[in-house]
């Protein structure tokens, strides 16, 4: 198997200081994170950011400052923007992290509900955000959360209308009102994807651990962090996304894949080498 490339998924849009009050606001903050994971084993910083009291935003110099603080720590480090933002915002304040031209972003591959909300992202909308990332030079990690979402960005990569060939996944499962995070169906979603795809789950709650276990089983790749889960375990809170990243290190050991570097991820991930 190709080594496992661990993303950390740093702070998210909806957990906050009272759930774990390790989850990241400030600047000084998400460097704190950021580097705690990438120490433990991260090769990849999934990034929202935060206003320093904790709302959710897509401000195009928000991320400036934020990415440009983490870059002046971890010069290497592979960083993904999110241009899911949080639900109700406009895909025009969504797509602004775009602006920043980084080497990959997140693009969403259909709308779902999303807890007691819904998670909009029309066909107009995709094929906006995949006509940006082709016009700014920019790989999507594109992300599932149903199967037919998987379905649809083939179809989009068949006419051009996002980036094709070799793609990136993510599925995102056990959102609730989305597809429920069993081993059965992460099997079926990584058997719909191209041969030369490369895939991530994301596992949301307490199936982050059953997850991340599958997926270094099957070759796949796992993302882990404060966005997706608080805890190491039933009751016990992360003091940090470095000890969420370093438990998937764990396991990734005890079944045999070694961690990717950096370095190591862009060349299974078919991205341009650090210059």
């Amino acid at each position: 198997m190709e080594k496992l490339i661990i993303t950390a998924a740093i702070c998210g849009a909806e957990v906050t200081k009272a759930q774990n009050e390790a989850v990241p606001y400030t600047v000084e903050e998400m460097v704190r994170e950021a580097k705690s994971a990438y120490e433990a084993g991260a090769a990849i910083l999934h990034i929202h950011v935060r206003e320093d009291d904790g709302t959710p935003t897509q401000n195009r110099d928000r991320f400036k400052v934020v990415m440009d603080a983490i870059r002046k720590e971890l010069p290497d480090v592979i960083m993904i923007p999110s241009t899911g933002g949080a639900t109700g915002m406009s895909p025009e304040e969504r797509l602004q992290p775009t602006e920043l031209f980084p080497e990959m972003a997140t693009l969403d591959c259909g709308t779902c509900n999303f807890g007691d909300e819904i998670f909009d992202n029309t066909m107009p909308t995709m094929r906006a955000f995949g006509k940006r990332m082709i016009e700014n030079g920019i790989k999507p990690e594109y992300e599932c959360f149903e199967l037919g979402h998987i379905d649809t960005v083939l179809g989009m990569a068949k006419k051009g209308e996002v980036p094709g060939h070799p793609m990136q996944f993510n599925f995102v499962l056990g959102v609730h009102g989305c597809t429920p995070a069993t081993v059965e169906n992460l099997a079926f979603f990584a058997s719909k994807i191209p041969a030369d795809a490369t895939w991530t789950v994301s596992g949301v709650g307490r199936a982050a651990w059953t997850m991340a276990a599958a997926a270094i089983a099957m070759g796949g790749n796992v993302r882990v962090g404060f966005e997706d889960n608080i805890y190491l375990g039933k009751g016990q809170k992360a003091a940090s996304n470095g000890e969420l990243v370093a438990k998937v290190v764990r396991i990734a050991k005890e079944l045999g894949r070694e961690i990717a570097t950096p370095a190591e991820a862009r060349e299974i991930l078919s991205l341009k080498p650090l210059q």
